[in-house]
Parts: C-alpha cells; structure tokens; sequence
C-alpha cells in the first residue's frame, strides 16, 4: 500500500458555486438524483428506482446512528446568548451509549459559540416550561485544546442525558447549510432506519431510503445490515495542511454486533451506504487482522489508529472472511457480543479496500478526508464524476443527490 502521507490536499479541490448546495431537501426522500458508475461509464436515475443497479443477491451495509440535538442555548442573566455543542462524551464513559443513560448529571466534551462571555466560575442556567418543565446547569470543569469539559446537571434528576438534549437541544445542522435549524430538519434530518443515539451529524448517504426503497429489495434478494458509527463533528473539518501527513484524522465510535460481522462473512457482495458504512468495514477488517496476530490483546489494542494500515499493518493480507473470522474467534474468546471502540482509519489514495464491493453515497466538500475516501476507490475518475454532476445540474453535500459506485474487480 503506498503511503498517502505526501499527498497534496490542493489537488482534491474541485469548484462548487454555493449555488449548487442543497439547503433543504427535495420533498421526496427518493426523488434525489442518482448517478451510477461502473465499470467507467456514467448513468443517471433516482433513488426510487436504485434496487434495479445494485447487483442481485448484495448486503447493503447502512449506519444507523442517531442524529441527537447536540446544541443547546443558554442566556446569561445579562442577556447575551451562549452556545454549548455538545461533541462527544468524556473519557469517564466507556461509550456514548453509556454516557446518553446518565441521569441527572453527567460529563461531556463541548464547543462553545461565544466562550469568551462565559466567566469563570460562572453557571449557566437554563429552564424550560410547560408539558416537560425541566432546569438544566452548565459549569465548565477543564479547557481542553480545541473543547471544553462541561458538567450538566438537571431536574428532574429521572430523565437520561438522552431524553434532556431531545427536550432542550436543537438538530445541529452542517456549517456549511448557513442557516438555522427548521422543524421540518427534526425528521429529514435522520435516516429513516436511525436507531442508536450519538452522532452530531446525520450519514447522509441513507437520508434518501425510503420504505418503498426497502420492500423492494426482496425481489432481487437483497439484504440490509446494520453497523453503527457516531458520526463527529470532524467529518466536516476541511484538510487545512498543505500535506496530509500533516493532518489529524478525527476519531469515533463505532458500534457493531457479533451476529452482524457473522452476516458481512456469509455475504457474496457488500456494498456500503455512506463513507461511515465503508469505514466501518474496513475497521473490522483491521481489527480481523490484528485480532489474528495478536490474539490475547484488549480492545484498545485493535483499534485502527490513523496511518497503521500504511505502516506497521502495510504487508498483511487476508480475505475478508479470514480476517472477520478471526476477530469472531477474538470475541468469543473474551466473552464479548459487540466490538464497541473508536477507529481512527484514514483512507485515501494509496488505501485498498479489502471489505467493499461498491459504495452508495453523497457527493462531497473540496478538500475533505470524504472526497479522498472516493479518491482511493476511484482513483483521478472521481473528477469525471464530480464533473458531470456539476454540467448536469446535481445538488451537493448533505441534503443533496448521490452515486452509486461499483467497484472494478470485485
């Protein structure tokens, strides 16, 4: 595998007029534009008719986090607004599942939107009237290097962390959207199969399956699994370096079953709903094989760190089923029902995905680690697509169109 380390990240730039964002979605989840490549051709439909391009007899692998309303306001009793974004839970908790269930207080790491008005030694107040009167505090416990640490605490003390951001937070929406969050984001803002609560931004690749998409999967055989990774707010940071080796790739929770990893063994095509999907997989792969090299380490020794695949696991190769076979040998050694970790992969060009036969999703920001993901499958052919989509009038980024690309080879 070739080092991406000295990639320049100018040359994944790509001109998108801000016209061509999608602010809001179309009224029909499935009535988004479709471009389909395989094997170097470009087509076009629409997600309502997708079942008829995906290869008969495939596992759609979907990620089915749960966007939460991680963003809460406070007023100062001088009247000035502050902002707390709630990112991820604090080291205390061993997952972010656990950390959502703590009730009446709990700890979390968080941005602050006006941080210089918020004194020292001050609590934030906030109440809430009505059908669910709540109180909630906020007191900063520790400056992180690019967040805070925020102690919450809440009556009634009965309600879970989950419950209290579900009734005092609002969906944060990309950055890039310039715009404040609209009831209607409430629903189409999640996928319609989210389940497990914890991400900050929605895996955009599932917003357009619809149950029509699903009950006609039976008749070409197709399967749907579900993998789960919280999605941070770092899958919207630009690569600011000019070289990639000089990036830190963000990390989050990934989330997966043991009776899952069993159904992604017995499947003859994978194809991946989103770039989370598809970083899940190849997680587990590297997992597979480091479970197999090293099959007394803890969890916290397979978890993928950012350049190892590059690196210390460069000239390690097994099949797909070798390597998840091996980390279900792993987990039945110690007792273990779930791999709940971070992983921190990095994939850009140079990357060979071992777990994928193709991949469903969006079409990306210039310059993000996303667009080098589609780089490594695709290699320079991604500037073709992204070309056309903009000559035929495709919308972009989250509430936008996608593409379904199948992978050569495989």
């Amino acid at each position: 595998m070739t080092h991406p380390e000295d990639i320049r990240i100018q040359d994944f730039n790509y001109l998108l007029p801000p016209d061509r964002i999608a602010k809001f979605p179309l009224a029909e989840r499935d009535a988004s534009k479709l471009l389909i490549y395989k094997e170097g051709q470009i087509s076009e439909d629409i997600y309502r008719n997708i079942t008829q391009h995906i290869p008969a007899g495939t596992t759609l692998v979907f990620n089915d986090t749960r966007v939460v309303e991680a963003r809460l306001l406070f007023k100062k009793p001088t009247g000035g607004v502050i902002e707390i974004f709630a990112l991820e839970q604090s080291e205390q908790y061993t997952d972010i599942s656990t950390a959502m269930m703590q009730t009446g207080t709990v700890s979390w790491k968080c941005m602050i939107g006006g941080a210089a008005k918020w004194k020292h030694g001050m609590v934030l107040q906030k109440k809430i009237t009505g059908e669910h009167p709540l109180s909630i505090k906020a007191r900063i416990t520790d400056r992180l290097t690019d967040t805070f640490l925020i102690n919450f605490s809440w009556e009634p003390s009965t309600l879970s962390f989950a419950e209290l951001l579900h009734l005092a937070g609002i969906i944060p929406l990309p950055p890039y959207l310039k715009r404040e969050t609209e009831l209607s984001d409430k629903e189409r803002y999640q996928t319609i199969y989210a389940k497990e609560e914890g991400s900050v931004a929605a895996p955009t690749a599932g917003l357009h399956f619809t149950p029509g998409i699903f009950s006609s999967f039976a008749k070409k055989n197709i399967v749907a699994q579900y993998v789960t990774l919280h999605v941070g707010a770092g899958t919207f940071k630009p690569v600011k370096s000019d070289l990639l080796a000089d990036h830190q790739m963000h990390s989050e929770f990934i989330d997966v079953s043991f009776s899952t990893i069993e159904a992604l063994i017995a499947s003859e095509h994978l194809f991946a709903v989103g770039t989370t999907s598809l970083r899940t997989m190849e997680s587990l792969y590297w997992m597979g094989v480091k479970a197999n090299i090293h099959p007394t380490s803890e969890m916290r020794g397979l978890e993928v760190t950012q350049w190892e695949v590059y690196e210390q696991l460069n000239n390690l190769n097994m099949s797909r089923k070798q390597a998840l076979e091996s980390l279900l040998i792993w987990m039945k050694k110690n007792d273990l029902t779930r791999i709940i970790c971070r992983t921190q992969i990095l994939i850009a060009p140079g990357y060979t995905v071992r777990m994928a036969d193709g991949i469903i999703t969006n079409f990306h920001q210039p310059q993000s680690t996303l667009l080098l993901l589609i780089a490594a499958l695709i290699g320079d052919e991604w500037k073709k697509l992204y070309q056309y989509a903009l000559d035929n009038d495709f919308r972009f980024l989250s509430y936008g169109d996608g593409m379904m690309i199948k992978l050569v080879c495989r």
